[in-house]
């Protein structure tokens, strides 16, 4: 297979090496510091699946789409922060040779409403959206650790789409040392997903601690009960649906076995924040506020802590 990571941050750098190591064809599209820092040192994964080194000549490494052979890809993953959305289902549309008839587009992304945005510049049928609950960080700039891991990446279509297109594709990663699995309900995975990080990710960066210590004290547990509450309903109200029949279902699971698994991860928001980079609070609390807007629900935890976490952007 020829895939395309579109993105070299930690996830999509973890996702190159599980294909690498399956011997698989993997460009990886990245900024020009981490495209030197690759071609220079190759592409290091530590963790608890192991370690890992790719050589820099058996990948490719771009900084910018131009560069690109033109020889299209059977797969895109595409690991960008969400609030990068639109610019890159620009980027993909504006550069179509990169694209066959069968190519597909998996956004590897968290928050709610990515595929919206690529489905304004490219076919329905070509956009999956995947599911990952694994803990990633990039101690350098080359290197991906893998920190935790909760449940197989689930890949799947928002729109309908069959699933034999992308079933070669979560072999490959599964083979590659991440299980991985086609889904056919990709939205209920995607509505736990936002539970998950909802509940999660601001708490973890506004308090500098790893998932596992929100959940020690009855106080960060208390404001983590009344996020997934508000989440929940605002799901509901918008037709949505996930695993769970209720807030107070999903929360027995979320204290006993989903948190725990992930204990010592650090959310993607705190290592932004910390970077001084950009979150993706929009795509997360966000997308909870605008959600609950237009269905007449306040979820006004949600919107504290998105405010705070804008705060801390700012700062």
């Amino acid at each position: 297979m020829r895939i395309l990571i579109y993105g070299g941050g930690a996830v999509g750098l973890g996702l190159a090496g599980c294909l690498l190591k399956t011997g698989e064809q993997v460009d990886i599209l990245a900024r020009e510091n981490t495209r030197r820092s690759l071609q220079e040192k190759g592409l290091r994964q530590t963790g608890i699946f192991g370690e890992y080194h790719a050589e820099p000549q058996n990948f490719g490494c771009f900084s910018n789409s131009n560069e690109l052979s033109g020889v299209p890809y059977d797969s895109i993953l595409v690991c960008t922060k969400s609030f990068d959305s639109p610019a890159v289902a620009l980027d993909i549309a504006d550069h179509p040779a990169i694209l066959h008839e069968q190519s597909v587009i998996i956004l590897v992304q968290n928050g709610w409403g990515n595929a919206e945005i690529f489905a304004e510049h490219l076919p329905t049928e070509r956009i999956f959206n995947a599911r990952v609950i694994t803990g990633f960080c990039r101690p350098q700039s080359n290197q991906v650790e893998i920190t935790a891991h909760v449940q197989p990446i689930h890949i799947g279509s928002l729109f309908g789409a069959g699933l034999a297109t992308v079933e070669e594709l979560c072999h490959k990663i599964d083979q590659g040392g991440i299980p991985c699995e086609a889904a056919s309900d990709i939205a209920r995975d995607l509505w736990a997903k936002m539970l998950f990080n909802c509940g999660l990710n601001p708490l973890g960066a506004i308090f500098n601690v790893p998932y596992g210590a929100l959940a020690e004290q009855e106080d960060s547990r208390r404001i983590m009960n009344k996020v997934i509450h508000e989440v929940f309903r605002v799901m509901e109200a918008a037709g949505y649906s996930t695993h769970w029949s209720s807030a107070a279902e999903y929360l027995e699971a979320f204290y006993g076995t989903i948190v725990p698994l992930a204990a010592k991860h650090c959310s993607s928001t705190l290592q932004d924040i910390q970077a001084g980079k950009k979150t993706e609070i929009d795509a997360l609390s966000g997308a909870v506020i605008r959600l609950g807007k237009e269905q007449g629900i306040a979820v006004p935890c949600n919107e504290m802590l998105y405010n705070v976490i804008r705060f801390m952007e700012q700062r």
